[in-house]
């Protein structure tokens, strides 16, 4: 062989090999997560999942890679990132929120889901039960109808002379919302409140429902648990105080960020038991034998130092209630 055709020779079988062992890696399973909120408003949930999912042994990026897919708010994207995800053949879609549960459970009967719905599951059509979900579908149900009811009897707790009640939903959500007002107007009825509706899908409409707000002069505010909202909770909180208007939150973030009393499951909690159950389905548990879990943390949060700005007496009775006091 002729030096030059030994160098050539010697040359391809170097840049062969890398490419052999680079094929021979196995590759990651991936992971879709699709929710309607922004990563920045979203970014402590996401690691409450990580923690949940680093529990069964998954780390991401070191085996397990995880594809965000997050709506920003906007309700309508939801469909076509499912759909993305689905093309992309992910190992296991996790849909924490009951549109995105719903939008996944309708772009894939194969692919895993896993989510963290407030609504019943069965009702929801997600499972077939909860003890044997039956499908591709299994997750956290975290009981929205009895804490949104009892959120609401907290906020009367706290300002006890309201008798009209504003309340703040997003249509763009639809069963979100209809579930919501389900909840929420029989509860009002059996505590002698009056409910009114005001309606908001974006930051400029939320502008003008809090125009609204002040026109008319409700005693309080109860705001629907709804992704849009988390996403713009520093604008609801600051027009919340601006109003001097006596609001109720469905997760502590809020009050957390300045606003007065929120009552609900915890949502840490909740992305971290969905990141568990995403795990034990990547080691090979199948959704349709795995139950669905039920949420039992729950919490009240309240803000004394915003209760006080708003001449608000908080009773000793709710302050002893409270799992935090923010001062």
């Amino acid at each position: 062989m002729k030096r030059r055709e030994f160098i050539t020779l010697l040359g391809g079988a170097a840049i062969a090999w890398p490419l052999a062992a680079r094929a021979q890696q196995p590759t990651l399973p991936v992971v879709g997560i699709l929710g309607p909120q922004s990563l920045a408003a979203s970014g402590h949930l996401l690691d409450a999942f990580r923690r949940g999912f680093a529990e069964t042994g998954y780390v991401e990026g070191q085996n397990v890679a995880i594809e965000y897919r997050l709506s920003e708010g906007q309700f309508d994207r939801l469909a076509e990132m499912a759909a993305d995800l689905v093309g992309r053949q992910v190992s296991v879609i996790a849909a924490p929120g009951t549109l995105p549960a719903r939008v996944a459970k309708a772009a894939t009967q194969t692919i895993p889901i896993v989510f963290g719905v407030s609504d019943d599951p069965v009702k929801l059509g997600l499972v077939a039960s909860l003890a044997r979900p039956g499908g591709n579908a299994t997750g956290v149900n975290f009981f929205g109808s009895e804490v949104n009811a009892k959120r609401l009897g907290l906020l009367r707790e706290l300002v006890p002379t309201a008798a009209r009640i504003g309340m703040l939903v997003n249509p763009a959500n639809t069963t979100n919302t209809s579930s919501m007002l389900a909840d929420v107007e029989p509860a009002a009825r059996a505590l002698g409140l009056q409910i009114q509706i005001y309606n908001a899908s974006t930051s400029s409409e939320i502008d003008a429902a809090f125009a609204a707000l002040v026109r008319e002069q409700p005693d309080a505010l109860f705001l629907a648990s709804d992704g849009l909202f988390s996403t713009r909770r520093v604008q609801l909180i600051s027009l919340a105080a601006r109003h001097a208007l006596p609001t109720s939150y469905a997760s502590r973030e809020f009050v957390e960020a300045g606003g007065l009393l929120s009552y609900g499951t915890s949502l840490l909690e909740m992305y971290r038991q969905v990141g568990v159950y995403t795990g034990h389905i990547l080691k090979g548990a199948k959704p349709a034998d795995l139950p669905v879990a039920q949420a039992s943390k729950f919490e009240l949060v309240i803000n004394l130092q915003t209760a006080k700005l708003l001449d608000l007496a908080v009773p000793p009775s709710l302050l002893a209630r409270a799992d935090e006091v923010i001062e």
